[in-house]
C-alpha cells in the first residue's frame, strides 16, 4: 500500500511520500499504512480488545454528554450528512486538512471510547458505495485511535445478511464489537435479519462482549434479539443513552414505544 517516491524526470525533484500523497488526494495512507489489508478488496483491518466497557452512549451531535460519565462512548448514530458532510471528519482526513482535523481533536478532546460511524448502507445501492462506505468507517476508527487515543470499537453494519462477510473482513482481532436495535425492534423482518447478523458475527469472531446501542424503555427485547450470544458466554452489555432515559422516563406515564 506505501507509495514509492516520485523519480526525478517527472515534473521535477523527487518528493517525498508525504507529499505526494496530498497531491494525488492519499492521505489517508498516513493511518491505513499502520495496519494490515484484509479480505478480497484489502479493507484496513481494526484491534478492539479493551479491559473496560463504555456505560453511557452519547451521540456526536450532543457534547454536553460526551463526559456524562468516565466511561462514556460517543457514537455515529446520526443522518449519515450530519457527520460526513463536505465539511466532515473523513473529507478532512481524505484530503490532508490539517485545520478541520483539529477541529474535530478539540471537539472530542477526552474522550475514551468511541463506536465507529455506522455509515448507511442498502439493499438496492451498489455494491461499491456500500464497501466504499465500509472503509471510510474504517479510515475515521483509526483516526481517532491514533490521533485521539481512544479505544474504537467496531460497529457492525450491513445491506444485506449475503454481504455481512465484508464487513466483518478485518475484524478478527476484535473482542469487542456494537450493535445498534434501533429501528430493528417492532419489524419483525428486520428483526429477523438482526439476529441472524448476531448468529454469523458471533461465529465467525473471537468475541468477549458486544456493545449495544438500544433505545427501548428496559432491556428485554434487546437481550432477546442477543440471547444467541449470551447463550455462547459473550457479555452483553447496553450502556444508557438520552433517548433510552427519555423512553423509560415516558414508559413510567404511560406514553413510551418501543423502537
Amino acid at each position: 500500500m506505501r507509495i514509492p517516491t516520485v523519480p526525478c524526470g517527472h515534473g521535477g525533484p523527487g518528493r517525498t511520500p508525504e507529499d505526494l500523497r496530498k497531491l494525488l488526494n492519499l492521505s489517508y495512507l498516513r493511518y491505513t499504512n499502520k495496519t494490515r489489508a484484509c479480505g478480497p478488496h484489502d479493507l484496513p483491518a481494526l484491534s478492539c480488545n479493551p479491559p473496560i466497557l463504555p456505560d453511557y452512549i452519547a451521540l456526536a451531535n450532543h457534547p454536553g454528554d460526551f463526559h456524562r460519565t468516565p466511561f462514556t462512548a460517543v457514537a455515529f448514530y446520526l443522518y449519515d450528512n450530519e457527520f460526513d458532510g463536505e465539511h466532515g471528519l473523513y473529507n478532512a482526513i481524505y484530503y490532508g486538512n490539517e485545520r478541520r482535523q483539529q477541529y474535530f481533536k478539540d471537539r472530542f478532546e477526552g474522550v475514551k471510547f468511541f463506536i465507529s460511524p455506522d455509515m448507511s448502507q442498502f439493499g438496492d445501492v451498489d455494491d461499491l458505495e456500500n464497501h466504499y462506505r465500509i472503509k471510510k468507517s474504517r479510515v475515521i476508527s483509526i483516526w481517532l485511535a491514533m490521533e485521539l487515543g481512544a479505544v474504537v470499537i467496531p460497529h457492525i453494519t450491513f445491506p444485506t445478511l449475503e454481504s455481512i462477510d465484508f464487513s466483518l473482513d478485518g475484524l478478527e482481532d476484535c473482542s469487542t464489537v456494537a450493535f445498534s436495535t434501533k429501528g430493528y425492534v417492532n419489524d419483525p423482518v428486520e428483526r429477523a435479519i438482526l439476529e441472524e447478523s448476531v448468529r454469523y458475527t458471533v461465529d465467525r469472531l473471537n468475541l468477549k462482549s458486544i456493545v449495544v446501542y438500544d433505545v427501548c424503555a428496559t432491556n428485554g427485547n434487546a437481550l432477546e434479539i442477543f440471547k444467541y450470544a449470551t447463550d455462547r458466554g459473550i457479555e452483553v452489555v447496553i450502556p444508557n443513552n438520552m433517548l433510552k432515559e427519555r423512553n423509560a422516563t415516558r414508559k413510567t406515564s404511560g406514553e413510551a414505544h418501543e423502537e
